[in-house]
């Protein structure tokens, strides 16, 4: 491709399917930072990390506008496996560093002081859903998500 002839980029938002302005704040935010980055920051200056932080500080600055922004960047990222006597196994990684992840089987809500992933779990046989949160120290970051098993196991294909 040729690149002198790009003069910008545009990320548009189909609005058929949004319903409500707060929605549409929802599905814009952070994505038009995002945008913004990838467009107008030199490729030798772009940094995940740096880049994240200064998401976060437009978080800070969306929450005292009371701007709705999506969180989804908080969550944890599953990897589904099964173990060679077909237990169900999920792995769980984060796209920022330094999050703590908590998670509940018992369908209970997990805060910090439930179990806080370390490593791979075995899913208990009886179990109906996997519940987690992200942490950022003491703070709930992420959003309490809620994962059937019968999901995690289409996933392994169980």
């Amino acid at each position: 491709m040729d690149l002198q002839y790009i003069k910008g980029g545009q990320a548009n938002l189909w609005t058929e399917q949004v319903y409500t302005f707060r929605q549409a704040e929802y599905m814009t935010w952070p994505r038009g930072l995002a945008i913004a980055e990838s467009i107008w920051s030199p490729e030798q200056q772009k940094n995940w990390s740096e880049f994240f932080n200064r998401v976060e500080q437009h978080f800070a600055r969306l929450d005292l506008a009371e701007t709705k922004y999506s969180p989804s960047v908080y969550d944890p990222i599953f990897k589904v496996g099964k173990t060679t006597d077909n237990k169900l196994t999920v792995d769980l990684s984060t796209e920022i560093e330094g999050l703590d992840i908590y998670y509940s089987f018992d369908n209970s809500f997990p805060d910090r002081f439930y179990p806080k992933y370390w490593s791979t779990l075995i899913v208990p046989i009886d179990a109906k859903q996997l519940k987690l949160i992200t942490y950022k120290g003491k703070n709930p970051v992420g959003r309490m998500l809620t994962m059937p098993i019968s999901e995690l196991r289409r996933r392994a294909r169980l």
